[in-house]
């Protein structure tokens, strides 16, 4: 534990940073699982729209600095792959 007093700040405020970054992880997790599942599902319209909403959230999270700019991009690139290969049969299931 911090001892001097501008450490225990810093440790109080990463505290509350973490908590309100877990938020937006969690929704772009939760966003991109759902992605995931509509093109396993096989619902062209359906994984195009759950696809298109990942994005939105994954942009939004990386605006907010929780993720890195190119993870989210690296994860949309994923879900546009994954989405573009429904119709053969090399859909791949990367994370």
């Amino acid at each position: 534990m911090a001892h001097s007093k501008s450490a225990k700040k810093r440790h109080r405020q990463s505290l509350v940073r973490a908590e309100r970054n877990l938020v937006h992880r969690s929704a772009a997790r939760t966003a991109v699982r759902a992605a995931r599942e509509a093109i396993e599902d096989g619902d062209k319209d359906a994984a195009a729209a759950a696809v298109k909403a990942a994005s939105v959230v994954l942009d939004r999270t990386a605006s907010k600095g929780v993720i890195h700019a190119n993870n989210a991009a690296r994860r949309k690139s994923r879900l546009v792959k994954q989405l573009h290969g429904m119709d053969g049969s090399n859909a791949s299931s990367d994370s």
